[in-house]
């Protein structure tokens, strides 16, 4: 049963009988301060129809009163007609949610999607950026499989390149052969360590130059561990067999590395490509576009793209010397995974300062004619702060993955041993709660902005118990299952069909969230955006408290009622489990 649906068609028929009007409806839930489950706005029709919002409203609002199966009462405040629903309306409602509470979100839509995140560089540790990205790309996952998509997950690893070799250097340099066996250190720690350590050397190198009198552009250029670093750039790039043994040995430290901390925050994928495969990738689609006109030669051999129809300008595909650049590899490897897994979308979750790079992507695709270009998308995402302002990985001042990860699981641990009510959990069972919490926490507070948006990340806010936090909808659910835990020990048996109740206006408003629960699935994949679940669940979850201290569960004199509300809490859980699951969240038991 979907109320809002058949509400619109009763306001459709209305306008169509009393103003002779055919127009899509669209309903808004009524704001908290005033009476009503669902609102019209009328003055859209106000020019149209040349007559008083009031007097539009008003007759809407009568001939549903008259008309309408579900409307009880309704009224008016200035162009918002606000309708309350009737009492059996809401019993129906209730009763349809229970006999599908079992059931998946929605069926298979025939669809399939990739969706590509995390992108880590081997030449140092995740950090807090990539815990955003991760928890977005997860997420999104989630959340689109929920809707039916038939979704692959994967990751492409940048482990080749200048940026690569500089930690490769320093390491011959510096590293006297330790290893992470040696010296204690996790594998992509250790490369990370190196990576500092040659902006530090580099640094110097470049003041050194300066001293003697070079211009600071001339020192950068000609400072020897840079020199050294293309050198070596180019020695991977021949197949140097001492170069690419190296190699192979740090990236290997840095994949075990990747993959204890994957494990750890719960991230996995269904394939993973390398650049260092694909990065020959795209030569053969520029031949082709040339063929076709889409590109053209200068003088000097270079083949380009004229984008400036799209406001793009024009764009380098590829050198004169037939050496790609970073466009060219992305065309390649977009076809690569197209013929991988023939998908009707494909999903980048990347920072916004990559915005202008997929715009031309997309815009080269579609010159190209590939039928898979409609279906390329952008998840863009602003960039993660903290209080003491911007990471830098080269200067070491980023914020490690897995050393916030243990912050905030001894965070979690004395915010929750305050609190005192774990005294009856053995050791694993509190380690456990820990980490649930911690990464309850931290998943939530990043997913809980909308992408888009830049935001400041604050450790000891996310682990607030009050307020819209992981832990909050946490403990919501615990309580929720600590009070059937107690209904089951006293005999009482939770319904799976409701009589006829009479329910307050706290229950109707879970009630009607809890319906709700599927089309904010729908907004969340349509516009990619976690925190449409995120917010949800805390609405639901606040909601949820509101009623607790309004009402009793099992010490309500109406036997009746005790077995509503049971059933009403107990949905109310399973949809908690459910939101947080998408989010790539766990709720615990008990708390």
């Amino acid at each position: 049963m979907d109320i809002e649906k058949q509400l619109a068609a009763d306001i459709k028929s209305a306008l169509i009988r009393l103003f002779e009007e055919d127009m899509e409806v669209s309903l808004q839930p009524t704001r908290k301060d005033f009476e009503g489950t669902y609102t019209f706005v009328v003055f859209p029709l106000v020019k149209k129809l040349r007559k008083k919002p009031m007097d539009i409203a008003n007759a809407i609002g009568e001939y549903l009163q008259s008309n309408s199966d579900v409307v009880s009462s309704f009224n008016v405040v200035q162009g918002f007609l606000n309708i309350s629903l009737q009492e059996n309306t809401w019993n129906e409602l209730f009763n349809s949610l229970l006999s599908k509470k079992d059931s998946s979100d929605f069926d298979s839509n025939g669809q399939s999607v990739l969706v590509e995140f995390s992108s880590p560089n081997t030449n140092k540790p995740l950090h807090l950026g990539h815990l955003r990205n991760n928890f977005l790309g997860h997420s999104v996952s989630e959340i689109l499989k929920a809707n039916g998509y038939d979704v692959t997950k994967a990751c492409l690893v940048n482990d080749r390149g200048i940026h690569i070799c500089k930690s490769m250097i320093a390491y011959q340099k510096f590293g006297n052969g330790e290893t992470p066996e040696t010296s204690g250190i996790k594998g992509d720690h250790l490369a990370g360590k190196y990576y500092v350590e040659f902006d530090v050397a580099y640094k110097a190198e470049i003041k050194e130059l300066m001293a003697q009198g070079k211009s600071e552009d001339d020192a950068k250029k000609n400072a020897p561990l840079m020199l050294e670093t293309q050198e070596m750039l180019q020695k991977w790039e021949n197949g140097d067999s001492e170069v690419v043994e190296l190699w192979k040995k740090m990236n290997g430290w840095v994949y075990d590395g990747f993959n204890d901390t994957y494990q750890k925050i719960g991230i996995n994928f269904d394939k993973t490509y390398y650049e260092s495969d694909t990065y020959v990738l795209g030569k053969d689609i520029v031949d082709e576009g040339l063929e076709k006109g889409v590109f053209f030669r200068k003088g000097d051999n270079s083949v380009w793209i004229d984008l400036s129809e799209e406001g793009l300008d024009e764009k380098l595909v590829l050198r004169g010397d037939g050496t790609s650049v970073y466009i060219t590899q992305d065309i390649g490897t977009t076809e690569l995974k197209f013929q991988d897994f023939k998908t009707n979308k494909s999903v980048w979750v990347v920072g916004n300062e990559q915005d202008y790079h997929f715009q031309v992507l997309f815009a080269i695709l579609k010159k190209l004619g590939k039928t898979y270009a409609d279906g390329c998308y952008h998840l863009s995402y602003g960039m993660v702060d903290l209080p003491s302002g911007k990471m830098k990985s080269r200067e070491g001042t980023v914020v490690d993955a897995d050393d916030l990860v243990s912050e905030m699981i001894q965070t979690a641990r004395e915010t929750t041993q305050e609190r005192g009510k774990i005294d009856a959990f053995n050791e694993d069972e509190k380690n456990e709660l820990f980490r649930t919490l911690a990464l309850g926490a931290l998943k939530y507070f990043l997913l809980k902005v909308e992408p888009k948006k830049r935001m400041l990340f604050n450790p000891a806010e996310s682990i607030d118990f009050q307020g819209n936090t992981g832990p909050f909808i946490q403990y919501t659910h615990a309580r929720i299952k600590s009070i059937l835990r107690k209904a089951e020990s006293e005999g009482i048996e939770i319904p799976t069909e409701i009589g006829d109740v009479s329910m307050a206006e706290i229950e109707t408003t879970l009630v009607n969230l809890l319906a709700e629960y599927p089309n904010y699935i729908q907004r969340a994949a349509n516009d990619y955006a976690p925190s449409v679940i995120a917010n949800y669940c805390y609405d639901l979850a606040k909601n949820f408290n509101s009623f607790y201290a309004e009402l009793s569960v099992l010490n309500e004199e109406n036997k009746e009622l005790v077995k509503f509300r049971l059933a009403l809490i107990s949905l109310v859980a399973l949809t908690l489990k459910k939101g947080m699951k998408l989010l790539g969240i766990d709720v615990p038991e008990r708390m």
